[in-house]
């Protein structure tokens, strides 16, 4: 995708969203998000208006990638492979399909090793954060 710089995975959106330290720079680049990432924000049990809201302007800054039929066969094909949850298949998949770098903060998709993926760690208390090439096509 053209001036997309990473695809993000949920929970990189809910550090943003907490104002975490760790992803303050997340806001500077060019972000697309999963359907799948959509629902998973605003269908949060209990919502409030306020937080949907919030979460909805975030997301106004993403491009947001719907489910395809290229993209559910990437899915199952890594459903194949890995033992992941079927959000995680749909989500390194669609950043597979349009050949963007995948930010997460989830372990275990370091798995995964035919897909461009990249962790965030923190180190506490500090909170010190950085890049950790798991695997590059």
């Amino acid at each position: 995708m053209n001036g997309i710089d990473f695809f993000v995975d949920s929970n990189i959106l809910i550090y943003m969203l907490e104002r975490h330290p760790a992803v303050s720079t997340m806001s500077q680049f060019s972000l697309a998000v999963s359907v799948i990432t959509e629902i998973e924000l605003l269908g949060k049990k209990n919502i409030t208006l306020h937080e949907a809201n919030t979460i909805r302007g975030i997301l106004k800054g993403c491009e947001i990638i719907d489910f395809s039929d290229t993209i559910k066969e990437i899915a199952i094909s890594i459903k194949q492979k890995y033992t992941v949850k079927i959000p995680d298949a749909i989500i390194v998949a669609t950043a597979k399909c349009f050949n963007l770098p995948l930010v997460t903060a989830d372990m275990d998709l370091k798995k995964i090793k035919d897909a461009d993926i990249f962790a965030y760690f923190w180190t506490i208390p500090a909170c010190f954060t950085h890049y950790y090439p798991i695997q590059t096509v």
